[in-house]
């Protein structure tokens, strides 16, 4: 194994990520008591620009008014991109009035690591003037083109960086791809027409520590059409996806939880393996299968999973 090792940077439980729009007080507030593990607050796409400054109010007010982190929910504000006129208040106005009082920005449209620094040097500045002693995350939306050409050098960016998000709609437009549904498959196409891009965020995000997450499924009266999207992102090492509907939520928790036989049978192997280590040996043999250290850290994994579900 290579010298160079890049280990989780920050784990959080995000198999489920609701996304509310902030000018809707109503739908935030309900987020907050619903079943989702993160709820992200938009002021981006879900907002049109008349009301943008609105919904960074209501989303300030909200996160003031509400004890996020006592309802075991992790909170992120989608922000404006950096081409736009709305970021550097988006970002001025949650940090210095609500700075303490959520997880994490998610960054969209990001194309390069300079993207991130920007909104970074804002966070540091801020957090350092207001004394605050919590610290803000980030996470960065992978939907345009030169994203995924620069993914690799995105998620070896550092800093606060704790996830990417695959972010499929837009990452379609970019690249003047054929869908009928949002994160939906081409009927024309032979496969998944999505494996690549998550794929490839995946191993990036692995390499460099980061959580991989899958995006939105837009058609929220096709549960099946979610289901099999969300199985295939949680076969590439995907933590989690994002519900655009309350009724995806459960969807993705399930898919997202390893099932009670997964995590019997990642027990038996550790055990299995600790008895083969006390005999010298460095694999063993279990219901007519080898394993050995490789099964070993997927079974920590699948078991690490297990106890942040149950912890929640």
């Amino acid at each position: 194994m290579s010298h160079e090792l890049h280990n989780l940077r920050k784990f959080r439980l995000q198999r489920s990520e609701l996304a509310v729009p902030g000018a809707n007080a109503t739908m935030m507030e309900k987020a907050a008591d619903g079943e989702a593990d993160y709820v992200f607050l938009d002021i981006e796409d879900a907002v049109a620009p008349p009301d943008k400054e609105k919904a960074l109010k209501n989303i300030i007010q909200i996160l003031n008014d509400i004890d996020w982190r006592a309802k075991n929910k992790t909170v992120s504000v989608r922000i404006n991109g950096i081409d736009t006129k709305y970021m550097y208040r988006d970002v001025v106005d949650l940090m210095e009035q609500a700075g303490d009082r959520f997880d994490t920005i998610l960054i969209p449209k990001v194309g390069n690591p300079s993207d991130i620094y920007m909104v970074e040097a804002m966070v540091n500045q801020i957090e350092m003037a207001k004394g605050y002693e919590t610290k803000v995350g980030i996470e960065a939306l992978i939907e345009t083109a030169l994203g995924m050409a620069n993914v690799e050098k995105i998620a070896a960016y550092g800093g606060r960086l704790e996830a990417l998000h695959f972010g499929v709609a837009d990452y379609a437009a970019f690249n003047k791809a054929r869908t009928t549904n949002i994160g939906g498959l081409n009927p024309n196409y032979p496969g998944d027409q999505w494996h690549y891009a998550l794929s490839r965020m995946t191993v990036a995000c692995r390499a460099y520590g980061l959580r991989p997450i899958d995006g939105p499924f837009g058609d929220f009266s096709d549960p099946d059409g979610y289901l099999d999207g969300a199985n295939r992102a949680a076969s590439l090492g995907i933590e989690g996806k994002w519900a655009i509907h309350p009724s995806q939520i459960k969807l993705a928790n399930d898919v997202f939880s390893p099932p009670d036989a997964e995590v019997e049978k990642a027990r038996k192997i550790i055990a299995a393996l600790k008895e083969a280590e006390g005999k010298g040996q460095g694999a063993a043999s279990l219901d007519g299968k080898m394993i050995d250290a490789a099964s070993e850290r997927m079974a920590q994994n699948v078991l690490k999973m297990h106890e942040a579900i149950n912890a929640r």
